[in-house]
């Protein structure tokens, strides 16, 4: 009898058991779990030790909280211009509401995926292919915005959804290549011509600049050459009017000046001549010498005049 009661009293207190270790739940930091009682949802337990009530109450859903990545597949997609192109997306989500994201949809991964893969079709559907290649962040804008608004009601948070690849067909991206290699090859050309008309600018400037350097030395040997032949004339004068002076007066030495001066520029000009190779030197040096020292009295006499 005695063992019989042990028996059960032992049953009891591992049925007891049992039930303690049934009503207490332990939530793991990141996750949240619903109860239910009697399949109802009834509350949420939070992150750290909880207790339920046995057979009365169960867990419902365990729900991850954490922020999560989901891989939506590739898909083709045709652009508004015609063109196929295949493309593929992530999409980072965060329950914030456990009931909601539980028991407002079926299979929350999969319903954001199909949601996405709906949404890429008809965002990238709407640009064209060029547009399509080029504004990945806008197509990336839209695509946010529309899908966070369609995840609000499952207490869901979409906090970001990235392209991953925009591949267009074999032939379009050779006639994409051919193109960026001609605009390339245009562009150099550009480069090459604009180098060769600032080559000429700068030749042209440079020989203008040369041109009137050369005139303004011209104009100033021009000058000095008019200074020099003024001077000259001056002097040519002033001894001219020495010369007749002393003519007047009755000074041979100033007429043996003027014979002296026309023998000695014809004696230049027969020894400067191109055909002459023999120069025949007058005998009458004598007379020559005797000139230019009657000149060089008729001028100390000048100076002593002037003076």
């Amino acid at each position: 009898m005695n063992f019989d009661a042990n028996l059960i009293w032992i049953g009891l207190l591992v049925l007891a058991l049992a039930f303690v270790l049934k009503s207490i739940k332990a939530v793991p930091q990141g996750m949240e779990y619903t109860v239910e009682q009697f399949g109802r949802y009834s509350r949420t337990l939070k992150p750290g030790l909880s207790f339920l009530i046995p057979i009365y109450e169960s867990v419902g859903y365990k729900m991850n909280m954490r922020e999560r990545v989901i891989d939506i597949p590739s898909q083709d997609v045709i652009t508004k211009d015609n063109a196929m192109v295949t493309a593929d997306a992530v999409v980072f989500i965060q329950v914030v509401d456990a009931r909601r994201a539980a028991y407002e949809v079926n299979n929350l991964d999969n319903a954001i995926k199909n949601l996405c893969l709906t949404n890429v079709r008809t965002v990238v559907g709407s640009m064209d292919l060029d547009e399509v290649l080029s504004r990945r962040d806008e197509i990336n804008a839209k695509l946010l915005t529309v899908i966070d608004a369609a995840t609000d009601p499952w207490g869901t948070k979409v906090t970001r959804i990235e392209i991953k690849d925009l591949s267009p067909p074999h032939d379009i991206t050779q006639a994409m290549n051919k193109q960026m290699k001609a605009e390339r090859e245009k562009r150099a050309e550009v480069l090459m011509a604009e180098g060769h008309k600032q080559s000429q600018i700068l030749k042209a400037e440079g020989e203008k600049e040369s041109a009137i350097r050369e005139a303004e030395g011209r104009r100033q040997a021009a000058f000095l050459d008019a200074e020099a032949r003024e001077r000259e004339a001056e002097a040519e004068a002033k001894a001219t009017e020495m010369v007749s002076t002393a003519i007047a007066k009755g000074d041979v030495n100033a007429i043996n000046y003027f014979v002296a001066q026309d023998y000695v520029k014809a004696f230049e000009t027969l020894a400067s001549s191109g055909n002459q190779k023999t120069i025949i030197v007058p005998a009458e040096l004598s007379n020559l010498a005797a000139t230019v020292g009657g000149l060089g009295a008729l001028i100390n006499a000048g100076k002593e005049t002037g003076k």
